[in-house]
């Protein structure tokens, strides 16, 4: 028998993903509060400041959520940290553009090649496709499809009246819980449904977004199609 290699990352890096392992598999659940840095040193068998730098990586990646003088918790998601944290559009004085949604169709069907590919499904896989309209004050500045593997979240596809935020969704009624959004923004022109729905000619100038969205257990989760009509509007991204 071949021996084992030693694990050469660095202590924290392992108890961190010991820790995060541990809430996947429901040893906390979002909103939990983990116990003391002094009880998990013992627990995983390092120091204090080997948790505390873990508990700090787990911080940075929204995995956890530290209150001063509470505590360390599991990070549940909720509409408004959902907006925060993944949605970035600004008017014109900054402030933040809080949308509203109005669903147009949501159907089943087996997922295309792009589809697969990006979600890294195998052929004949279902996939939940979930088109809607994103408003800012009444008016509408985002044509969106959502596809999403039916296997990860069955009986989401019947739903009619899915809500403005689906991250929140995905963690309390199937307990997957989103880490980060990966996104590719390039520019297209207006055709089709969606100069229709944004109610702009063909040919007017979209931000298109591209987004594959990974939970904390690293499968793909959702591929989200944005074409936005930027009017008075920008999208904002801080960096460092």
């Amino acid at each position: 028998m071949a021996a084992t290699r030693p694990d050469a990352r660095p202590l924290y890096a392992q108890v961190r993903d010991a820790l995060k392992q541990d809430i996947q598999e429901g040893a906390w659940k979002p909103g939990d509060m983990l116990p003391s840095e002094f009880e998990l040193a013992a627990a995983y068998g390092v120091s204090q400041g080997t948790v505390r730098k873990a508990l700090d990586a787990l911080t940075r990646e929204h995995v956890l959520v530290r209150r001063q003088g509470i505590g360390t918790f599991v990070s549940a998601h909720t509409p408004a940290d959902v907006l925060f944290r993944f949605f970035q559009f600004r008017d014109t004085h900054g402030e933040r553009v809080i949308p509203e949604s109005r669903p147009i169709r949501t159907s089943l069907g087996k997922a295309t090649r792009a589809e697969r590919d990006k979600l890294g499904l195998t052929e004949g896989a279902t996939v939940i496709r979930h088109v809607r309209i994103r408003l800012s004050g009444g008016h509408p500045f985002i044509y969106e499809t959502i596809v999403l593997p039916e296997a990860i979240f069955p009986g989401l596809g019947a739903e009619t009246a899915l809500p403005n935020t689906l991250y929140d969704k995905f963690q309390s009624d199937y307990g997957v819980t989103v880490a980060t959004a990966h996104e590719q923004l390039a520019t297209a022109a207006a055709a089709g449904r969606a100069a229709a729905s944004l109610g702009v000619p063909a040919g007017t100038p979209l931000l298109r977004i591209d987004r594959r969205t990974v939970a904390l257990d690293g499968r793909v989760i959702e591929w989200r199609l944005s074409l936005c009509h930027l009017d008075g509007l920008h999208y904002a991204v801080d960096v460092g």
